[in-house]
């Protein structure tokens, strides 16, 4: 169970790294549109988990890649925008929130039958 304070850090992460890839860091996104549906802070505050949602998605992979492979950057300009507020930057991990393509493929099925 997550505490009130792991709560408002996840959601001022989230609002932040959604605004950073909208701003400075547009290029990772290889001219996709990228939202954080999810941002989860472990019990230590020194992780976070993005879940990150992109359209069109079949660039999903690639996206991620190039996120993956600029992690540091990433890191360090999530630091510029928030380090008033936090003493320590999480370690950003990010990952793919597939909920919408579940959400479209059980669409899909139930609209066979």
């Amino acid at each position: 169970m997550e505490s009130t304070r792991q709560k408002k850090i996840s959601r001022l992460l989230q609002k932040e790294c959604a605004e950073m890839f909208q701003k400075e860091l547009r290029e990772l996104t290889l001219n996709t549109m990228l939202s954080i549906t999810i941002a989860r802070v472990s019990s230590d505050l020194s992780i976070v988990k993005f879940y990150i949602s992109v359209f069109p998605s079949e660039k999903t992979e690639a996206v991620l890649k190039n996120i993956n492979d600029n992690k540091v950057r990433v890191r360090y300009t999530l630091g510029q925008r928030i380090g008033k507020q936090l003493r320590i930057v999480p370690e950003p991990a990010f990952y793919i929130d597939d909920s919408l393509d579940y959400l479209e493929h059980i669409d899909k099925l139930l609209d066979q039958k």
